[in-house]
């Protein structure tokens, strides 16, 4: 969002919100080409199996950082393909005409 304000030249203490300089940009097309992309992504990056298999789906020992938690791209996806589970989202990899047709789906509805 940052390259936006600062494109249409709207400064911090403005208060603006993410959706309303997103409706002022009209690039709201933008977020969707980046959520199917990371979908394709996520699709090839399962289907492999390799480290980067294990980069998405692993987990890191430890603490977690203090604050709100940052979203994860998984969850962000299943949200956006309306599975709702990021469970569900990675059964639905293994099946490539399957996935295929709910990145189509969530790219038609606008999402």
């Amino acid at each position: 969002m940052w390259f936006l304000r600062r494109m249409l030249r709207i400064p911090w203490t403005a208060k603006k919100t993410n959706e309303r300089v997103l409706n002022e940009a009209n690039k709201r097309s933008l977020v969707r080409t980046i959520r199917k992309r990371q979908a394709t992504f996520l699709g090839h990056v399962m289907r492999r199996g390799k480290l980067e298999h294990l980069v998405t789906t692993g987990k890191f020992e430890g603490k977690r950082s203090r604050g709100t938690q940052r979203e994860k791209i998984m969850d962000g996806l299943a949200t956006w393909l309306g599975t709702g589970k990021v469970l569900d989202t990675l059964t639905a990899v293994k099946d490539g005409y399957l996935w295929r047709d709910m990145i189509a789906n969530a790219y038609k509805q606008g999402t």
